[in-house]
């Protein structure tokens, strides 16, 4: 469910202040509209340059979130924004990012984004996992999956993203072909199989258009695709429809019934091969 959304107008005064000794005296703010996660999110300028600042309040049921991804994202160099500051003050905790330049991925069939999603998740599989706290993909599908053993396809040693909605990828077309996607929002980090960004992947493709085939086509470009065990995949598949299903019958909002949709057309594609 979604975060109740406020403006940096609201903050405490000594919030504010600390916010303003790493960046001056605030000369414009626009709110965003786009993530679930945060109750702070915001485009900020001042004389000395511009940052994406996210934040939550340090008692929030999901203050983990904000805390895992100041965690995290030292080691994502070339694939997220940088993280240039963080200040926990008041009673909250806010996130200074770098902020990119681009549009959110057009996941779209006939997408000339794709390729350069594919790119990004290849090199995203080809780093180490840092050794920080993070949850495992086994744990987090344990109550979704069809049956116990097939926990054991999820289990691994790459760091995953595991959140590829297209507004968590954005895209520079005038960057070098390649090189152009960067992924934001790493709330949901994870240790797991190398194979599982892309299923996740799959899913929001066929909710963007996408036959369960043709996503799984594109699926095909990273790599620790190609050599994932096809009862994995399936079981994958089995667990993601159970929970779009359970988050759909909690909240039936249009998102949320698209993807429950993708992905128990994804299911039924696996199931009859």
């Amino acid at each position: 469910m979604a975060t109740t959304r406020i403006g940096l107008d609201r903050l405490p005064p000594a919030t504010r202040t600390a916010v303003e000794e790493h960046t001056g005296s605030l000369l414009t703010v626009k709110e965003t509209a786009e993530g679930f996660n945060s109750e702070i999110s915001a485009r900020v300028t001042s004389a000395t340059g511009t940052w994406h600042i996210k934040g939550l309040r340090t008692d929030h049921p999901r203050a983990w979130t904000q805390r895992r991804e100041a965690t995290v994202t030292p080691f994502l160099t070339g694939l997220a924004p940088a993280l240039h500051w963080r200040v926990e003050t008041a009673g909250w905790d806010l996130l200074g990012f770098e902020v990119l330049d681009g549009h959110h991925a057009n996941y779209a069939p006939s997408s000339p984004d794709l390729p350069e999603v594919a790119t990004l998740l290849h090199r995203l599989g080809a780093i180490p996992c840092p050794d920080i706290e993070l949850r495992h993909a086994e744990q987090r599908l344990e109550h979704y999956a069809a049956h116990p053993d097939d926990l054991r396809h999820f289990a691994g040693t790459h760091l995953l993203h595991t959140d590829l909605n297209n507004t968590n990828v954005l895209v520079n077309s005038h960057a070098p072909h390649g090189d152009q996607a960067r992924l934001v929002d790493w709330a949901w980090a994870t240790r797991g199989a190398a194979w599982l960004d892309a299923g996740y992947w799959t899913i929001w493709l066929i909710a963007a258009g996408h036959t369960p085939a043709s996503a799984e086509h594109w699926a095909a470009k990273i790599p620790a695709w190609r050599t994932a065990p096809a009862e994995g995949i399936t079981a994958f598949a089995a667990a993601n429809a159970n929970i779009w299903s359970d988050i759909s019958n909690a909240d039936p909002d249009p998102w949320t019934l698209c993807l429950a949709t993708a992905a128990n057309a994804w299911h039924a594609h696996r199931r009859t091969g």
